[in-house]
């Protein structure tokens, strides 16, 4: 497998590579939606490189959104772990970059992802999994949506996350509003409930994301609820 050297693109050569990704599973605004927070994880947070995608010690990104992972491609291209090339094949039969992220044919992929509700649940046990190895350094985060909270296996794996005191555990919440249960006091006070750190940021705002993700928060994981633009009906 090839991996481009290339890795000079910055956030602004984002929406032309999403541009060169095209066909009808797009899922247009399920990508836009996640840009932001993506590009600030792998440019100025994640722990994980090209070169390091076999390092024990790396930062471990899942993405349990892997419905519309447009964004996703473009920001692994930008930062050099898949070749641009790829990305007009997007969809295709014979193109490893598929309408989900399959962790076999994607490098930098933790996951195979697309169906909802698995991803936290995964995050959460490959954080005990670094625990009982003794490995402290890496931090797992895992990306999902505000409907996929409605998900029961979400709910399980919050629940026991908390008094499990996985400090090493991230979660980015991309909320557009497209969440068919409410819940008192919002997303941020249901896993403040059950003993998380959590944060409610603008998700188009780099910089608040960025002080949102690097917050301290000993003993406890963290979710950082980015807001964005509502999805369309």
């Amino acid at each position: 497998m090839t991996i481009t050297t290339e890795r000079h693109r910055g956030h602004r050569d984002l929406p032309r590579l999403m541009g060169l990704m095209t066909g009808d599973e797009k899922h247009g605004p399920a990508a836009t939606s996640t840009l932001d927070a993506l590009w600030v994880l792998y440019d100025r947070v994640l722990r994980v490189t090209p070169g390091r995608l076999d390092d024990p010690g790396r930062d471990r990104f899942l993405l349990s959104k892997g419905h519309g992972p447009m964004a996703y491609y473009a920001v692994l291209a930008a930062k050099g772990f898949l070749p641009v090339e790829w990305l007009p094949g997007f969809g295709s039969y014979d193109s490893p970059l598929g309408h989900h992220p399959d962790r076999v044919l994607v490098p930098g992929a933790e996951i195979g992802s697309g169906s909802l509700g698995h991803g936290l649940p995964i995050a959460v046990g490959t954080a005990l999994g670094l625990r009982a190895r003794g490995l402290d350094e890496p931090r797992v985060w895992v990306l999902t949506g505000d409907a996929e909270l409605d998900e029961g296996s979400n709910h399980e794996a919050i629940a026991y996350a908390g008094p499990a005191g996985l400090d090493r555990l991230h979660t980015v919440v991309i909320d557009n509003s497209s969440a068919s249960h409410g819940r008192p006091g919002g997303i941020a006070a249901r896993f403040e409930a059950a003993g998380w750190s959590a944060l409610s940021v603008d998700g188009r705002d780099h910089e608040a994301l960025y002080a949102a993700f690097t917050a301290p928060h000993p003993g406890r994981p963290h979710v950082v609820v980015a807001r964005v633009e509502p999805k369309a009906a």
